[in-house]
């Protein structure tokens, strides 16, 4: 299979925007979100903001799916951190390595640190692919407050 990983352009825009409108409306995540989210975010990863990247995955040139990264530090473990915030994949798609793919184009590119990840445990399917790419489940919860 052809795949190829490659940081966001602003040319990504309407289909990113369209696939985080899908990804935000599924039982994989959470919260829904908002255009005005989407859009902030996506700007963000194509300007010089530290603490957010994105990617596009392709295949024959096609964008097939997405992700964010984030950056930041674990006091728990004294390394850099970095969270797969977003994590997208078009359903014709899934099932064939590509997110294993991502996994080690973000492990190559960041030697000695910590990937972290939030998945709903009722995603079994995701949870087992996590599993496999070497991912623990934590025995803990996280909680928020927006300020």
């Amino acid at each position: 299979m052809n795949i190829k990983i490659r940081k966001m352009e602003k040319e990504d825009r309407l289909i990113i925007l369209s696939f985080m409108e899908e990804f935000y409306s599924s039982n994989a995540v959470y919260t829904n979100g908002s255009k005005e989210i989407f859009e902030r975010d996506f700007d963000n990863c194509i300007n010089d903001f530290p603490y957010l990247e994105g990617y596009a995955f392709l295949f024959d040139e096609k964008i097939i799916g997405y992700a964010m990264i984030s950056r930041g530090y674990s006091t728990e473990i004294a390394k850099e951190c970095i969270w797969i915030e977003d994590l997208y994949l078009n359903f014709e798609y899934r099932n064939k390595g590509i997110i294993k793919e991502f996994f080690k184009f973000i492990e190559k590119n960041n030697t000695g640190k910590v990937l972290k990840l939030e998945v709903e445990k009722e995603n079994i399917q995701a949870v087992r692919a996590y599993e496999k790419s070497g991912f623990i489940n934590l025995p803990y919860n996280v909680m928020k407050k927006e300020i």
